[in-house]
């Protein structure tokens, strides 16, 4: 399967913001983005170009694929499936999608301090949904479905994160449960939705 194996925070100076690939790392004085804010590569400037509405569409894309771990073909059929959606917005089932993903619900519970690392523990097998195993980092869950880990013993929690107000922890059953798809307001991450399906729309 393919996957990125580059430097994460390369990525993070490419779109001109933190994208929090790194863990606790992003916090720190140690994080490149505060070090060199420059875009990477030898033409790299601190003074960037004035783009234009296709370039702003594109930069939109590749940062939402970015911050979710997500390749160019998996992200076409959400965005198909988003388009295909009578109930809601294609914006707001995008992003439903994409924060029902069990490696992201994994790393919104505190569970792991970045999504590839809750990609890693799920292909582990160290979370079961449902009192069932799993180890499928895409899996999508509902409303009702139940996050539990096998053994706290080889996560790593993280750390004064405030749990989403559509997601509930049982601290005596030690699972998080998820209470409703979040909406609009719940949306933790600064990505410009629409601007991604007016690029696929072209």
């Amino acid at each position: 399967m393919a996957r990125y194996i580059g430097p994460k925070c390369k990525l993070c100076r490419r779109e001109g913001t933190k994208l929090f690939l790194k863990g606790t790392k992003c916090y720190t004085d140690k994080c490149p983005m505060v070090r060199k804010p420059q875009p990477p590569g030898q033409h790299g400037s601190l003074r960037r170009r004035r783009s234009s509405e296709y370039q702003n569409q594109l930069r939109e894309k590749q940062k939402a694929k970015r911050i979710y771990g997500i390749l160019e073909k998996q992200f076409r059929k959400y965005i198909e499936e988003s388009m295909g959606a009578k109930e809601k917005t294609a914006g707001d089932t995008l992003m439903q999608i994409l924060e029902s993903r069990l490696d992201n619900l994994v790393y919104r519970s505190g569970f792991a301090v970045s999504r590839a690392q809750a990609r890693q523990f799920v292909r582990r097998g160290l979370f079961l949904v449902n009192n069932k195993g799993v180890n499928i980092p895409s899996q999508r869950l509902k409303p009702k479905d139940i996050i539990k880990p096998t053994s706290f013993e080889k996560l790593h929690l993280r750390e004064g994160f405030v749990l989403p107000e559509w997601l509930k922890a049982n601290v005596k059953e030690k699972y998080v449960e998820i209470v409703r798809l979040p909406g609009s307001e719940d949306l933790q991450e600064q990505i410009d939705v629409q601007s991604i399906i007016e690029f696929y729309s072209r």
